[in-house]
């Protein structure tokens, strides 16, 4: 295959270790966009089970695509990663995919994209995946990597951008944004979601994903400190059991909902909660929630995460507290300003320079840019000039 000039629009492959379909979080918001200019695939994980191996294709839109690799049970790590490998290719010829921009949420996917030939890599770290639960024991390793054959990093906030900007002479810190008029619509909307309707008042929200990043024994605390206040949790249970959640009669899981129907249930909260725990899980993230909850009006309340203790709560946007009684108390506080005018105007100002449309301009700017100077490369070699192996695809 020929080097040839890189056309626009350009061709995305993007492989992930979040399944399209779970919660609409930074990778959709993102690649949501890309699609809307440039053909994207974001290929996910494999699922295992199936005879023959294939890939389905699904169209999310006429730019946007979900690849899933279907693969045998019983096979090894080396046989899954050579099967993706050729399936890979196969896809790539197929959709003729020439030279595309390789963009990694995990760094385990290196392991079989080491042949394509790539216009610019990006590896947009939205976490830190080695110290979650169950994280694959090469992942520092895959990581390591990454940095040395990507162009550009982004971090998905302040801390995680802290942690790598050594490791990479091109790292660009991109914290969680927000679609402002969709959460907004919250504050005007009149009609709950029926399954929410009979919950009384007040109610106390999460929404997000329930694993072991949540501090389940404060949420626990908070509903036995006050029994009068309901918490009602939208979101899938992963990597921890359903057994290990707090039961009350104030607690409400109505599990996970479609990402336009949480305005609806924003609209029906008086306190949007952000109950982390303090572990190496925690550490690095950045909630996409807290900007969602302010847009919707709600007052918030979160544990001391970094990313979410600066700037929100150094800025007065979001009460801070760890321990029950504090966060009770914080909790209350926010509950009586829940309509203050002062409240929402500071939160609009700080809130009216962000929005998802502007994170993915300013990627494209620097993607652009890293495609540019690659064309200059010789042909022998990809991003950061290290030679390759690339499959024939002419």
């Amino acid at each position: 295959m020929t080097n040839k000039s890189i056309p626009a629009p350009i061709d995305y492959l993007v492989f992930s270790h979040l399944r399209w379909n779970f919660v609409f979080q930074r990778p959709q918001h993102l690649m949501t966009r890309c699609g809307k200019a440039n053909r994207a695939f974001f290929w996910e994980e494999p699922i295992y089970g199936t005879e023959c191996a294939h890939v389905e294709i699904q169209e999310k839109s006429p730019g946007l695509h979900v690849a899933v690799p279907r693969l045998p049970d019983g096979i090894s790590k080396e046989e899954s990663c050579a099967i993706q490998q050729v399936l890979l290719a196969k896809l790539m010829v197929e959709r003729r995919i020439w030279t595309p921009v390789l963009w990694y949420y995990t760094p385990m996917a290196c392991e079989f994209t080491r042949l394509v030939r790539a216009a610019a890599v990006v590896y947009d770290c939205m976490d830190e995946l080695s110290a979650f639960r169950g994280a694959p024991p090469g992942m520092r390793a895959a990581e390591q990597h990454l940095f040395t054959i990507a162009d550009l990093v982004f971090t998905g906030g302040q801390s995680l951008y802290e942690s790598k900007r050594r490791a990479h002479p091109s790292v660009h810190c991109f914290p969680s944004s927000i679609d402002r008029e969709f959460f907004a619509s919250a504050r005007r909307l009149q009609k709950e979601p029926e399954d929410q309707q009979p919950i009384p008042r007040p109610r106390l929200g999460y929404c997000g994903v329930i694993d072991e990043r949540m501090d389940l024994d404060l949420l626990s605390a908070i509903a036995k400190a006050r029994p009068e206040w309901q918490i009602v949790i939208l979101g899938p249970v992963a990597k921890i059991s359903n057994s290990d959640l707090p039961r009350a009669a104030n607690i409400h899981y109505l599990g996970m909902r479609d990402y336009h129907s949480l305005p609806a249930y924003f609209s029906g909260w008086d306190v949007g909660l952000l109950p982390f725990a303090g572990n190496e899980a925690t550490r690095f993230i950045s909630p996409t929630k807290t900007p969602e909850y302010l847009a919707a009006g709600l007052p918030v309340v979160s544990t001391s995460i970094h990313d979410v203790v600066t700037p929100y709560g150094t800025q007065g946007l979001v009460e801070i507290a760890d321990e029950p009684d504090q966060f009770v108390a914080a909790a209350e506080r926010a509950m009586a300003e829940r309509n203050s005018a002062s409240r929402l105007k500071k939160t609009d100002k700080f809130l009216s320079f962000m929005s998802w449309d502007s994170t993915w301009a300013r990627m494209t700017t620097l993607i652009t840019q890293a495609v540019a100077q690659n064309s200059k490369r010789p042909t022998a070699t990809v991003p950061g000039g290290r030679v390759t192996d690339c499959f024939a695809a002419d």
